[in-house]
């Protein structure tokens, strides 16, 4: 268990507390700024889903450069990234934040993805993230803060960015899915071939 794992159980850890602030009723005062409002527990739980994604970068970053990727790093990262977007989507669809089709598509894409890295894993490849794949969990994040923050500051100005965000998000996650199996149809097609 090294650092690299370490952060990366700890942003597992955290999805609970997020939750927690999301979908459990605790009676906090609201922020109210014109007809912007904002509760505190929405606030506590944007700061920590940007502290938890923050770390996903970061994991990485020093598993590489102290060589201490494992099996077990390869195993819970994309884990921990997967339940961090999907809890938080979920929640925001039970909000009553987020359409439901988006958190469908989104988490379908997720699996989809994960399920085609298993097979070519199985094979002895590696499916490496595309540029498309990056993308996707930037926007991704983008959208999720911007709809766990009420759109702030785009209220201000009457410009649903967390809307756009949250379309412009289910667009590229399909994109890059259909990216992703374009270019690794082969890993499908030669186990079928082996069937």
């Amino acid at each position: 268990m090294n650092l690299a794992n370490r952060i990366t159980l700890a942003r597992i850890f955290l999805v609970p507390i997020i939750m927690f602030f999301l979908l459990v009723n605790v009676k906090t005062p609201h922020i109210r700024i014109e007809q912007f409002t904002i509760t505190y527990n929405q606030i506590i739980a944007a700061l920590i889903f940007i502290v938890a994604a923050s770390t996903d970068s970061l994991d990485g970053y020093i598993a590489r450069k102290r060589k201490l990727v494992t099996n077990l790093g390869k195993l819970l990262d994309p884990l921990a990234d997967k339940l961090l977007v999907s809890a938080v989507l979920v929640s925001l669809v039970e909000m009553g934040k987020l359409g439901a089709w988006v958190a469908i598509v989104i988490i379908s894409r997720e699996f989809a993805v994960t399920g085609l890295r298993q097979i070519a894993l199985l094979e002895g490849r590696v499916v490496a993230a595309s540029k498309w794949g990056k993308w996707k969990t930037g926007v991704q994040i983008t959208a999720i803060i911007a709809l766990l923050l009420n759109n702030f500051p785009f209220e201000f100005i009457h410009v649903r960015f967390d809307l756009f965000a949250s379309w412009v998000a289910a667009i590229i996650t399909m994109y890059s899915g259909f990216d992703y199996f374009m270019k690794n149809k082969d890993v499908i097609n030669w186990n079928e071939q082996k069937q």
